[in-house]
């Protein structure tokens, strides 16, 4: 059960650190509502052109009708003057610069439901499609002479296919009638396309290296498995020829090669999982990887780009923060010039320029420049209209919890506060368990603080941004050390004096709703629960979900080692659940399936328990749609009002 990013996007989940007192213009400015919350948009993928004079990147849209769109916008590193590049009806995104001319590829869906590669010349004129077919491409890359493109797609419909659906002949042999992604070559200019890997082989991911007759991909010839098994080869651009490179244990991704083509860079597990922690790199000739900031920095690595010299940029995670890291193929790692917010994704020019996508609790993300040493800019306002919303700035606090651990959380406080009164507390678990909470705009907390909350968000034992060691602190540990640390920090405060004791709340989406709903069959404290998307069952979701890796590293596997599972299954302890529950789950949930929130209702009905489940159709783990967010929203805050107040 992991949250996944675009998960997290989608509720803007992440907290903050750092207190500051209320400014005098904050007065006048608004509070956050739902309305409000999903126009927050937010910038990923940044790329440099060649001659490094334009950076393009993807802007992600408010909410608007039943899918969020994506744009790419352009930068002039000049000017600093941004503009949008496309803007039609469907999405854009993946922008990609050819290596030879000024020529922008990206993937859209214009034309259908399927992402086709577009190619938009840099002389000007309308964007084109390069490939078509009853097929999604899901990533690309160009060839270092700018003549061909390496794409993974699988093989498009038939027509026989086609038919059956039309029909309502659809029937689905799992895993014998998937199509896997292959590697495909394509002729810019002809629009050809030839096909390097296909079937059993799934491939992730495809980078070329420098001398363009060969490439880097992860891929594995067992796509109907379970378990992480995809491994790293080179691969001959003639004839598709595979050469393993090496298999890491665990889940691995972000190929990136180094400019002279001697190494491949990627994020993977320490050991076997359960999620990517350290940069590694390994030669493209072969041989042993290297962890390069397993020692010298122990904090999880977001993203990272390779410089023309041979070393390498990073960004880490650590505690609420980010910070940007300088990192050698020995390993030396040095922190670079601190930042004026959190970088997330960036990119670098060729002459040591970097932009990046950042901001804190109080600041929307946006893009930010930097030319050389020099401090960076923010370059883009798309979030301006935020500057009429007040958001309140949490303060960072470390406290020891049951075991003399150190455990870092945030603490929002509601606007005007005085210090002396008792208010009810919620406290907020983020996704993962493989998440944390972070220096960044978290649409639930701030707008249950302008309602008069204080909100407390605790990044507990299995929390990113400690260590490998923390990480694996709640391994088959779900609802012990975690759950401990989580009352420990409510203790603190309600020992402050800022926290109601009889007034306590808990919610929480993922992991963070299983957090809630293994609360309310653990203690009679809490007064109000919301759980978006949890786990009630650890047997029943491992047998139902996407993924099940993520959960075997934590449990094993259920037919061998079902103890572990049982012991820490809110179902069954629901007997002694009191606190009223708000279920949120999306009816298409493939991550935490919607049984899992069934169960949890039916139970708690079955014991005279309030709650209410609330069932939105079409929507995956992190809901889409705009009034479906809308509802979410609203119900959460007329949960705890409705409850606490």
């Amino acid at each position: 059960m992991r949250l996944c990013a675009a998960t997290i996007a989608a509720f803007t989940i992440a907290a903050t650190m750092m207190c500051a007192p209320l400014r005098a213009d904050d007065a006048t400015k608004n509070p956050l509502t739902p309305k409000m919350a999903i126009t927050l948009r937010s910038e990923s993928d940044l790329r440099f052109s060649p001659d490094g004079r334009r950076v393009a990147f993807v802007v992600s849209e408010p909410l608007q009708g039943a899918k969020r769109q994506t744009h790419i916008w352009v930068l002039d590193v000049a000017t600093h003057d941004v503009r949008p590049f496309t803007s039609s009806a469907k999405s854009e995104h993946s922008p990609r610069w050819s290596p030879r001319r000024h020529d922008l590829a990206f993937l859209s869906d214009r034309s259908g439901d399927e992402a086709q590669i577009y190619l938009l010349p840099g002389e000007g004129g309308e964007a084109y499609p390069l490939t078509q077919g009853k097929r999604s491409i899901e990533s690309f890359a160009w060839s270092p002479d700018g003549k061909q493109i390496a794409f993974v797609a699988p093989d498009a419909k038939t027509d026989a296919e086609e038919q059956k659906e039309k029909d309502k002949d659809d029937a689905h042999v799992v895993d014998k009638d998937d199509k896997p992604a292959g590697l495909w070559v394509l002729d810019v200019v002809t629009h050809k396309e030839r096909r390097l890997i296909s079937a059993p082989w799934k491939v992730s991911e495809a980078e070329w290296l420098p001398g363009g007759d060969r490439l880097i991909i992860s891929a594995t010839d067992h796509p109907e498995s379970d378990e992480n098994t995809d491994r790293i080869f080179t691969v001959t651009a003639a004839d598709g020829k595979m050469t393993e490179l090496f298999a890491p244990r665990g889940s691995f991704g972000e190929l990136k090669i180094s400019p002279d083509g001697k190494w491949v860079g990627y994020l993977a597990a320490r050991v076997d999982g359960p999620d990517p922690h350290d940069l590694y790199v390994i030669s493209t000739s072969g041989g042993m990887p290297m962890n390069l900031t397993g020692t010298s920095i122990d904090r999880q690595i977001g993203d990272y780009a390779w410089r023309p010299d041979g070393t390498l940029e990073a960004v880490v995670t650590s505690g609420f923060h980010t910070q940007l890291y300088d990192v050698t193929v020995e390993g030396k790692a040095t922190p670079l010039r601190s930042q004026p917010v959190n970088p997330l994704n960036f990119d670098l020019s060729r002459t040591g320029n970097v932009a990046y996508s950042g901001g804190t609790a109080t600041q929307p993300a946006e893009i930010w420049f930097a030319d050389g040493d020099t401090p960076a800019q923010r370059v883009s306002d798309f979030n301006k209209d935020w500057n009429a919303v007040e958001l309140m700035q949490p303060e960072i606090f470390r406290y020891a919890s049951f075991d003399g651990t150190e455990i870092e959380g945030a603490l929002l406080l509601p606007p005007g506060y005085d210090g002396h009164a008792k208010l009810p507390l919620i406290t907020l678990i983020h996704g993962g368990p493989t998440g944390n909470w972070s220096d960044s705009v978290q649409v639930w907390g701030q707008m249950l603080a302008a309602r008069g909350y204080v909100i407390f968000y605790p990044n507990v034992r299995g929390s990113t941004g400690y260590g490998e060691k923390f990480l694996e602190m709640n391994r088959a540990d779900w609802g012990g050390g975690d759950f401990k640390d989580m009352m420990a920090g409510i203790d603190s405060l309600i020992a402050r004096g800022v926290a109601d004791p009889n007034r306590l709340g808990i919610g929480g989406w993922s992991y963070g709703g299983y957090m809630a709903e293994w609360a309310i069959t653990q203690t009679t404290r809490f007064k109000a629960a919301v759980s978006g998307a949890g786990m009630s069952d650890l047997i029943a979701e491992f047998g139902t979900e996407n993924g099940p890796s993520y959960d075997e590293w934590f449990w094993g596997q259920p037919y061998e080692k079902p103890q572990g599972f049982l012991k820490a299954s809110p179902i069954l302890y629901m007997r002694d659940a009191k606190t009223p529950t708000l279920i949120l789950q999306g009816e298409n949930d493939k991550t935490d399936p919607l049984g899992q929130s069934q169960q949890l209702y039916r139970a708690l009905k079955h014991y005279g328990v309030k709650a209410e489940l609330v069932e939105y159709p079409r929507e995956p783990h992190g809901p889409r749609e705009e009034k479906h967010n809308l509802d979410i929203l609203n119900r959460i805050l007329r949960w705890y009002d409705e409850n606490l107040k």
